[in-house]
């Protein structure tokens, strides 16, 4: 999407999205210089564009250590000799330059100044693009700024990344919006790091690019409030945190390996293989397939649009497993996905579905759930905010990232019913729950869900 211009050299800003993730990276090309902004996991789209524009990468900029993906910095670093920058608050164990307030990157004729813009983390920046004249043309928000939203300020609690509190990393974010992003002109181009779904934000909007105008107008953590609203209202009703997002953080801040070097890491087990006792097997294949046959204690989860974050969430950063799917190509899939979250490490082996699948589940009568819902304990699985609004009266809510530590609260006196808000979910919930409560029917009910 280049930048129109009548009177400077043109410039080129390259969005690359990752929906799984609900991840926006950035290639700013001016000529044959590129420089990345926060990349993803796979460095290979930076490298093609490059290569198809003739240029070379000549900067890497890290708004901050990302909790939701692993960032392929300093493999792009270590490959194209490319300068890594970042916040000096950032800690980073990977050679770099600081990157802060005065800052400045030269981009041809163009020039990437540093915002200090903490709030979302201690140690956040944001990326202005200046031309020649010294115009504002865009900034990039990293998770200080998405399109209708702010990054949240309650992951860097834990004194492992921090122990900064929620109340007083919402205080920066205010003065972070107020004093450094809302001064800058309203026609500035706004690129935010995530799009609708990431668990960085709780309200983002569909779009993936926006202004500082429009946001102004439109952006409800923008309008005139005073300190104290602003962090009540930023912090209420904000998502649940997946259990890798400390671990990402910790391996962004050191820099990981390669990533097609860590995926050929992996090991694979050949058909008929044995498997330890006592490690967790994850199952990727669709649910209908888990239900006709599957080894005793596996999970189902399923692959799928947000694979990677759900692993992420049942899942511990401590934690092997096996990894299973019923094609080379799924399995294939998997792992590049887990390898985005950083638990490639975790798969004690990858294999394919084994000819001999001896548990089932059974289908679920969905006539004699809506004649006698009462006859079930039903479990909603969905997240807090979502179960505001009951499917069924007197449901037992147990948010899904919480089920495998909770599963023991779920009364047996009853066949189990199993349900979220669309079906994904609730597959991998009545697995764990068929683990954690043997001799008990546990049922999922599926996308059969949407008709209650």
């Amino acid at each position: 999407m280049p930048l129109p211009s009548s009177s400077t050299p043109a410039v080129q800003i390259q969005q690359f999205y990752d929906k799984g993730l609900a991840h926006a990276s950035y290639a700013v090309r001016v000529g044959r210089e590129v420089v990345v902004i926060d990349p993803a996991r796979d460095p290979q789209p930076y490298y093609d564009f490059a290569d198809e524009h003739e240029a070379r990468i000549v900067a890497v900029i890290e708004t901050h250590p990302h909790a939701d993906f692993v960032s392929s910095h300093l493999e792009i670093a270590d490959e194209t000799d490319a300068i890594l920058y970042c916040s000096k608050l950032t800690g980073a164990k990977y050679p770099h330059q600081n990157f802060d307030d005065g800052d400045r990157i030269s981009l041809g004729s163009f020039e990437l100044h540093a915002l200090n813009t903490p709030g979302h983390s201690p140690d956040s920046i944001s990326v202005l693009l200046m031309d020649e004249l010294a115009q504002t043309r865009a900034v990039f928000t990293g998770d200080t700024l998405f399109v209708g939203d702010v990054g949240r300020p309650d992951l860097r609690e834990d004194a492992a990344v921090g122990g900064h509190t929620r109340h007083s990393l919402a205080a920066q974010l205010y003065h972070s919006t107020r004093q450094k992003l809302m001064a800058l002109p309203g026609t500035t181009k706004v690129y935010p790091a995530h799009g609708p779904g990431s668990l960085c934000g709780k309200t983002t909007s569909p779009d993936l690019d926006s202004t500082i105008a429009r946001e102004l107008a439109t952006n409800y953590a923008l309008q005139p409030m005073s300190e104290a609203a602003f962090i009540e209202v930023l912090l209420e009703d904000q998502p649940f945190v997946p259990k890798y997002f400390g671990h990402d953080v910790l391996l962004n801040r050191q820099g990981a390996r390669g990533f097609e070097d860590s995926i050929r890491a992996v090991p694979h087990l050949p058909p008929g293989a044995a498997l330890a006792p006592g490690v967790l097997i994850i199952d990727t294949r669709p649910a209908a397939k888990f239900r006709a046959g599957h080894l005793p204690t596996a999970i189902n989860l399923q692959d799928g649009g947000k694979f990677e974050t759900w692993l992420g969430s049942i899942v511990g950063p401590a934690e092997k497993f096996y990894l299973l799917a019923d094609s080379q190509i799924a399995l294939d899939t998997v792992i590049r996905k887990t390898a985005k979250i950083g638990y490639e490490a975790n798969i004690k082996a990858a294999l394919l579905a084994p000819a001999h699948l001896p548990a089932t589940s059974p289908e679920t009568d969905v006539a004699a759930v809506r004649q006698h819902p009462e006859a079930f304990t039903i479990l909603d699985i969905r997240n807090r905010a979502e179960a505001k609004t009951p499917v069924f009266a007197d449901a037992l809510v147990i948010p899904l990232p919480e089920l495998r530590e909770r599963a023991h609260e779920i009364p047996a006196g009853k066949p189990v019913l199993v349900h979220c808000a669309g079906g994904y979910r609730s597959a991998a919930g009545a697995s764990i729950v068929q683990q954690a409560l043997p001799g008990v029917q546990v049922l999922d009910l599926g996308e059969a869900v949407t008709g209650f």
